[in-house]
């Protein structure tokens, strides 16, 4: 029986995940907590927009999950043999650039820069890069409007050579030390594959095309003298880097002899090219033409795809539209909110309402429940880690309006709760605008999986029913059907994602079908949302904002007359 390792890197955690590659059963898993930095995260308490992380987190989380997934399989059943495994794949955060020698070896390795946060890896939500991204986007919009298109229209802080620009603004030395530069899901194949030269490494197209503004189109990478005007040693790193991409259905390499002695397992086992967590978590949930994957923790990412031989639009607010970045043969469309579980967790853990036994996630979440929908009288904006969709706009905060001197946490919580369905309710919009449409939305991550309040309230806002991926681990369940499609047929594999997936992924049968009743508040309520969200998101807003409070007091006065 063939088995097929997922590996997922999210902010906090690496978690391990052993896949029957007939049906998908999950055999044994395990997580390792990053030791380094506040859950993981190294933080400037001067500067909120600064998280880095330690490459040798996830190097060490390698060891530690694989050896004690196969543990686990083996004392499950004394037939299992670290044999049986016939591939490896691997989703990470993105965009987590990271500066390396000409050996590929992270700069944070060497003892010169090991306390510089500057030659750490720079993580997704790593804000430091603003201004850099602001001179990107209006650069390109004068020069290549192309390079935009294809990213939604604005150029993000959140992304690859904006926070290069910074590091090379910022910190000289770390930029001059270092050969290139790798987003962490690339430095993680070439790590597993013993590649040590640049020229060896399979770089995933998921990565460069969201977040590099890579495209075949016109030529790979931003031209060199585009690159140039920003700064000439920008340019020079273009030749360091790469002009070919892959999709996560090639094998970037086999298994090299180092890591399978560290691992227990068999040399040159194919190591499926890379992607981003959302990218393989959409896989996992069984992605397709009209389905939207949602992959909801500490951010959200919400994934489809559109067939390549389709025409398509652009899309303005878009994180990209990248052929081959989810499933070959289509484009992967991204978007995403910056903060879904980092609000809850925000305004648990930061104002700390009742204290911690009276203001836990559980005692909010319960007490939220018991509520309508308008009966607090509030309303919010998710905008606590900046907008990713529709408006790219990092500097943008978080808002909460209709506060009373009666107002209780739970109300606020609910609030925050159904910002983010507001949020997630324009994405979809967006979608649909420019003919995309949304026949089904797919929910997977913790917060899908334990939070019944969540799902309904996503529900009754959107008007659509919720759907759970059976797997409580997508995203390493997609790196995991990657894995299997690299091996290939032979090795009791797969040719092809849709194979895998017919195979592997599956929906639970417990759904979140829209209450009429809820709904119809909720568009009242969202015609608000979207008035706030346009006169403090955009430069064109020229309405009023007079009514918003009272039209809430209202809502707020018909739902407990009722």
């Amino acid at each position: 029986m063939p088995y097929a390792i997922g590996l997922d890197f999210g902010t906090n955690s690496v978690r391990a995940l052993l896949v029957d590659t007939a049906d998908g059963n999950e055999i044994t898993q395990s997580v390792y907590q990053y030791p380094t930095g506040q859950n993981g995260v190294l933080i400037d308490s001067s500067d909120h927009n600064l998280a880095r992380q330690n490459p040798t987190d996830y190097l060490n989380g390698i060891e530690s999950t694989v050896k004690d997934c196969i543990k686990q399989a083996k004392n499950a059943d004394r037939n299992f043999q670290p044999e049986q495994i016939i591939g490896i794949g691997i989703d990470t955060t993105g965009s987590s650039p990271m500066p390396v020698d000409k050996n590929l070896n992270p700069l944070s390795s060497l003892e010169q820069f090991k306390d510089n946060k500057n030659a750490y890896v720079w993580l997704w939500k790593d804000h430091t890069a603003h201004a850099e991204a602001k001179e990107i986007t209006e650069l390109a919009k004068k020069e290549h409007p192309e390079y935009l298109a294809k990213c939604g229209g604005t150029y993000s802080s959140e992304w690859f050579f904006s926070k290069i620009l910074h590091c090379l603004r910022t910190d000289p030395l770390v930029f001059d030390a270092a050969y290139s530069w790798l987003e962490y899901c690339d430095f993680l194949t070439a790590v597993l594959t013993g590649a040590q030269k640049s020229e060896d490494v399979k770089p995933s197209r998921c990565a460069a095309g969201h977040k590099a503004m890579f495209n075949n189109d016109w030529g790979g990478l931003p031209e060199k003298n585009f690159l140039e005007k920003l700064d000439p040693k920008l340019a020079e790193l273009r030749e360091r880097l790469y002009d070919r991409t892959y999709t996560s259905d090639v094998k970037a390499g086999g298994l090299c002899e180092k890591w399978a002695k560290k691992l227990d397992l068999p040399p040159q086992i194919p190591v499926a090219v890379s992607a981003f967590d959302a990218h393989l978590g959409a896989v996992g949930a069984g992605v397709g033409k009209g389905k939207l994957v949602k992959i909801i923790g500490t951010s959200t990412c919400d994934v489809t795809v559109w067939p390549n031989g389709q025409e398509l639009p652009d899309i303005p607010g878009l994180c990209g539209i990248v052929d081959g970045s989810v499933l070959p043969g289509y484009f992967g469309l991204e978007a995403g909110q910056s903060a879904v579980g980092d609000i809850f967790n925000w305004f648990v853990n930061y104002i700390q309402p009742r204290g911690k036994e009276l203001g836990s996630h559980e005692k909010l979440t319960e007490k939220a429940g018991k509520l309508k929908p308008g009966q607090s009288g509030l309303l919010a904006l998710d905008w606590n880690n900046g907008n990713r969709t529709i408006l790219v706009d990092q500097r943008l905060t978080g808002l909460l309006i209709g506060q009373t001197l009666q107002t209780k946490p739970e109300e606020i919580y609910r609030a925050l709760i159904e910002a983010t369905a507001f949020g997630a309710l324009t994405i979809i919009n967006r979608f649909e605008e420019f003919g995309v449409k949304i026949t089904e939305v797919i929910n997977c991550g913790g917060i899908a999986e334990k939070n019944p309040l969540i799902m309904q309230i996503y529900a009754d806002v959107t008007g659509r029913e919720m759907k759970i991926s059976r797997s409580s681990q997508t995203c390493a369940l997609g790196s995991a059907v990657a894995a299997a499609v690299s091996a290939g047929k032979n090795a009791g594999g797969y040719e092809s994602f849709e194979d895998a997936q017919k195979a592997m992924c599956r929906i639970k049968d417990k759904t979140f079908k829209p209450i009429p009743e809820n709904h119809n508040i909720y568009k009242k309520l969202y015609l608000l949302y979207k008035q706030l969200h346009d006169a403090f998101g955009t430069d064109t807003f020229s309405g009023k904002m007079a009514n918003i409070m009272k039209d809430l007091l209202n809502i707020k006065d018909s739902t407990t007359a009722s």
